[in-house]
């Protein structure tokens, strides 16, 4: 069942993502050699705290198992979710996906964000680059009138014209007063199909692509997903409301 958010819904999201936004963007200033990733988590709790909030990850369970941590922090060849710890340490050329939601007055935002440790190498740059223009051409359709399939569709387009794939095993979702809804939103599909967009729907728009090929496995942990065969993954993510005059960013400052 999809949830149609009112204005008033919609604005308590807007102020949702901006706290994950000014979240994101700290944590962003942190990420350097020799941080560890649980640093950056008790980062992004401190901050999140600070603005009246409550992280939306740490408690999150899907099928017995509860994620144990505040945010996903992923590197390199971590696609999405991996945890925290004290014992990895971030290190030069390497690139860093933070994905972050929290829930404040009872609704939900999320964002993702993929950063380079200080200089990276061409190839990840440009995983990068793509990656961040998939999430916008995608953005771009994101109209009353218009089907999920265009979104689906645009971000695919954009991700392969460099030669990457798009991960298919996880997908964006819509969000409100819980951190998944309906509909799922893949990173690959095909143009006029699927779900008509209406206003009110806000949809996570989450592309994960990857510098070599699709396949996906998840390590011992059961939450961290890699690429099978080594490669690099990208991730940027965006809350978005569906609105009459377009696309409406709710996680962009």
């Amino acid at each position: 069942m999809i949830s149609l958010k009112s204005p008033r819904e919609i604005e308590v999201m807007r102020a949702a993502n901006l706290i994950v936004a000014e979240v994101l963007a700290q944590l962003r200033e942190h990420v350097r050699p020799g941080v560890t990733t649980a640093e950056l988590d008790r980062i992004a709790e401190e901050l999140t705290r600070q603005r009246s909030a409550v992280p939306a990850f740490k408690g999150y369970e899907v099928n017995g198992r509860v994620f144990p941590k505040n945010v996903c922090i992923s590197i390199n060849e971590e696609i999405v979710h991996g945890i925290p710890s004290q014992k990895r340490a971030l290190q030069k050329g390497d690139i860093v996906g933070i994905d972050f939601g929290v829930r404040y007055q009872g609704l939900y935002g999320d964002a993702a964000i993929t950063v380079a440790v200080g200089q990276t190498d061409t190839e990840s740059q440009r995983l990068m680059q793509a990656t961040h223009e998939a999430l916008w051409a995608g953005i771009e359709q994101v109209r009353v009138g218009h089907r999920l399939g265009d979104v689906s569709a645009a971000i695919q387009e954009r991700a392969e014209r460099d030669g990457f794939s798009v991960v298919r095993e996880f997908v964006g979702h819509g969000i409100g007063k819980r951190l998944h809804e309906e509909p799922q939103v893949p990173n690959f599909g095909t143009r006029d199909r699927g779900v008509r967009l209406r206003e009110g729907m806000v949809l996570a728009l989450e592309p994960m692509v990857n510098a070599g090929g699709a396949d996906v496995t998840i390590k011992e942990d059961g939450w961290t997903a890699v690429t099978r065969d080594g490669s690099r993954s990208a991730h940027f993510e965006h809350s978005v409301a569906v609105t009459e005059t377009g696309p409406y960013v709710l996680s962009q400052p």
